[in-house]
């Protein structure tokens, strides 16, 4: 029990701090009046290195207070947990954001996109098709589409860290 208690201090923990840290550029852009619509390459890479950064870092503390031990399966339940935890912070953020703070995001979002329907050479006819469909499915597809990814992308880094840095009690002997 002792093992699950300091698993769940360090999820939350580094969780939280994931969570927190993983919003700022969008709170920067959005106070500075930058453009919050466009992901730029370099946030983006940066986003994915951070976040690696507190998996391994959470990963490696949680090994640290078993006694230098943890299983493949302990590891990847510490870097699941931190980034269940961040991407329940982004999501409470970004539902609070679109409803609140900037009401008009998603017809932004639209506005933005068509200028992208018509460089693809989209007809008008599609494109009013894909407006209605970003209106209709916006907040599931927003929402969904970062649960899916935050966790498909943590299960693969949180199995490459474990995988790493298991190490069981019979691999003393």
């Amino acid at each position: 029990m002792e093992n699950q208690a300091s698993s769940k201090s360090i999820i939350l923990n580094y969780g939280l701090i994931l969570g927190i840290i993983g919003l700022l550029p969008s709170l920067i852009k959005y106070a500075t009046g930058g453009n919050y619509l466009e992901n730029d390459p370099i946030s983006t890479i940066l986003s994915l290195v951070i976040t690696i950064v507190f998996i391994v870092l959470a990963t490696k503390k949680y090994k640290e207070s078993n006694g230098g031990f943890m299983s493949w399966g302990q590891g990847v339940k510490v870097g699941m947990g931190v980034i269940f935890i961040s991407m329940i912070i982004t999501i409470l953020y970004l539902f609070v954001f679109t409803n609140y703070i900037e009401p008009d995001f998603k017809n932004q979002v639209i506005e933005a996109s068509q200028q992208k329907w018509i460089d693809a050479g989209m007809s008008e006819e599609q494109m009013e098709m894909s407006k209605e469909m970003t209106d209709k499915y916006f907040n599931l597809s927003m929402f969904g589409g970062i649960a899916v990814m935050s966790l498909f992308f943590g299960f693969v880094v949180s199995a490459i860290t474990s995988a790493i840095m298991k190490k069981s009690q019979e691999d003393n002997y």
